[in-house]
């Protein structure tokens, strides 16, 4: 398995991807101390979809509220266990379909840059979940103590594509106790979860935050993200700040009961956003570009 290593000319961060387990990324090391959670590790990434790292949710983050959607005219049937579906506890299809998806092309590689790239409308096997013709491209860079994550959408076929997807940067303060991590967020518009976790259409106003995760967890939904969002986890003189440039929308907060990682999760469109309707497109002839970075 080809494991590319990406390094800062500035500084002593270093980034490390698999294009072909999913276009994981599952290390970003500085002075030697990572700073990505690894849970499970890649190996029970590629066998059983447990994520670690920054693993890309798509074509959709977080969940669906059923086994079918329509979506720009076309309806889709799902079996999770099948064509990359994987389903919840409830049984709903979780994450999209690209769980260590193994079909990625590498197009550049540089000591500091890596950009690979998926046709979908060539993989039946992608179409039968998601049937919208488009080119996936991920471009990764980094410089400047920071690594910048940019996604394009280029609809290959005359159909617009909904853009639902996200990543899922695992985050730690290394060398500190999870109690002691300092949590921030910006103002933000929480959404109402049934028991399922999907949005009841509810949502109350939540103001900035900057607290102790103490024991907390959470599992929480936001939507109306405004570009050029900051979150950020510090903790023991260090600090990551995940920004969110461009195309970002919306953001599940999760940091779990008894595990040392806060997750700060950029999506284009709220969970079950693929059901609803309520996502952007790229429209062909119009690629749609999302980006967000991260800062050490």
């Amino acid at each position: 398995m080809h494991f590319v290593t990406l390094r800062d000319p500035a500084s002593s961060l270093t980034a490390r991807f698999v294009p072909e387990a999913g276009m994981i990324g599952t290390s970003l090391i500085d002075d030697g101390v990572e700073l990505l959670g690894q849970r499970r590790g890649l190996d029970a990434y590629i066998e059983a979809g447990k994520t670690m790292g920054i693993p890309i949710l798509y074509p959709w983050a977080n969940r669906l509220g059923a086994n079918t959607y329509t979506a720009e005219n076309v309806t889709v049937e799902l079996t999770p266990g099948e064509n990359g579906v994987r389903a919840d506890p409830n049984g709903l299809p979780i994450h999209g379909t690209f769980a260590a998806y193994p079909g990625w092309r590498v197009v550049t590689e540089s000591a500091n840059e890596l950009t690979a790239e998926v046709d979908f409308g060539a993989q039946p096997r992608l179409l039968a979940s998601f049937p919208y013709p488009h080119l996936l491209t991920v471009s990764v860079r980094l410089a400047d103590r920071t690594l910048t994550v940019r996604t394009t959408v280029t609809a290959t076929g005359d159909t617009a594509v909904p853009l639902c997807f996200g990543f899922h940067p695992y985050l730690r303060a290394p060398d500190v106790p999870r109690s002691e991590w300092i949590i921030e967020a910006p103002p933000l518009r929480h959404l109402a979860l049934d028991q399922r976790g999907l949005p009841t259409g509810g949502f109350s106003e939540q103001p900035a935050m900057k607290e102790p995760l103490g024991d907390n967890t959470f599992d929480d939904a936001y939507d109306q993200v405004a570009d050029g969002a900051v979150f950020a986890v510090s903790g023991g003189g260090r600090r990551l700040e995940v920004h969110f440039e461009q195309g970002y929308s919306a953001t599940q907060i999760f940091a779990p009961p008894a595990e040392d990682v806060v997750c700060f999760e950029p999506m284009t469109a709220p969970t079950d956003a693929l059901s609803r309707g309520n996502y952007p497109t790229a429209r062909p002839g119009e690629p749609a570009v999302a980006v967000f970075s991260i800062r050490a």
